[in-house]
């Protein structure tokens, strides 16, 4: 079950890439072209956040149950540049990512002017893309 949750995780983190970057791509282009926030803004920029806090979930599961994740935490994993990457460096930019995506929806949910909600979205949606960007384990990811 680990296995197959592992490959799920890693295999469904190419759909929250992607829909994060339609977000931000449909956010970018409605900002320059002074478009109004329809239904399919909102459904983008929630799109993006669900699929990105459900890929959180399946994270912290693995995160608990891995032998690479808590239970690894020591000080030797500190001086083991993958195993760090796996017990700390990967969950907590992870973590970091979603809460400035999750910041984002939100103050662009509570504002009334189209070009500042699509602005809020683009920032916050681009930064939430680049630390997890950042952090993804790409030597062993599934290509």
């Amino acid at each position: 079950m680990y296995t197959g949750l592992k490959h799920f995780h890693s295999y469904v983190a190419y759909l929250v890439l992607l829909l994060l970057v339609i977000a931000i791509a449909h956010a970018v282009l409605s900002l320059v072209n002074k478009r109004s926030f329809t239904a399919t803004s909102k459904k983008f920029t929630l799109f993006g956040l669900v699929s990105a806090h459900v890929q959180m979930l399946f994270g912290f599961f693995l995160y608990f149950t891995s032998p690479m994740g808590f239970s690894n935490l020591s000080g030797e994993t500190m001086g083991n540049s993958l195993a760090r990457l796996f017990a700390l460096e990967h969950p907590l930019t992870m973590l970091l990512g979603i809460i400035v995506i999750t910041i984002g929806y939100s103050k662009a949910k509570r504002t009334a002017e189209d070009q500042k909600k699509f602005k809020l979205i683009a920032w916050c949606y681009s930064i939430g893309l680049v630390l997890i960007l950042a952090r993804i384990p790409w030597m062993v990811w599934p290509s």
